[in-house]
């Protein structure tokens, strides 16, 4: 499972024209499943991403999580992260998690991220969306729960 973390001033996203979420200052976290991906690894992702300190203290330093500063979360799946581009020029999903199986363990990291107490956000599984960032820093930052 990985996330590739952006820290944002604001983002959204919208599926047919109708914003479906929307944060100010926070993270937006795109989320790609492969395929053995267990909840041990929505677990491990959603400590990490709630408590990554990317978020500046007094003196500018990296020493703020989301939770310390109480910022929103907007999480958007997104299987083109499991790609593979090791071969030609057309990257290959093969490792992605199918539909069903991607879908419930995304889910399963959106309810553990609002566990934590954060207002979480999301776009629709398996739709088309477009999703606007404002990419503050800019700060991306990509977990990988099987680089632990």
């Amino acid at each position: 499972m990985k996330v590739l973390v952006q820290r944002v001033s604001q983002a959204s996203v919208a599926v047919g024209g109708e914003v479906v979420g929307r944060i100010g200052l926070g993270l937006v976290g795109l989320v790609g499943v492969a395929q053995g991906d267990a909840e041990e690894d929505a677990r491990y992702l959603v400590e990490k991403t709630v408590n990554l300190r990317v978020f500046p203290d007094e003196a500018g330093k990296f020493n703020r999580s989301l939770v310390d500063v109480g910022g929103g979360l907007l999480l958007v799946s997104q299987f083109t992260l499991i790609s593979d581009t090791r071969k030609g020029r057309r990257p290959s999903f093969i490792e992605a998690a199918g539909p069903a199986e991607a879908e419930a363990l995304f889910n399963r990291f959106v309810d553990l991220a609002r566990a934590s107490g954060l207002k979480v956000e999301t776009g629709r599984f398996q739709q088309h969306m477009l999703v606007e960032i404002h990419n503050d820093g800019p700060v991306t930052i990509l977990l990988d729960s099987r680089a632990r």
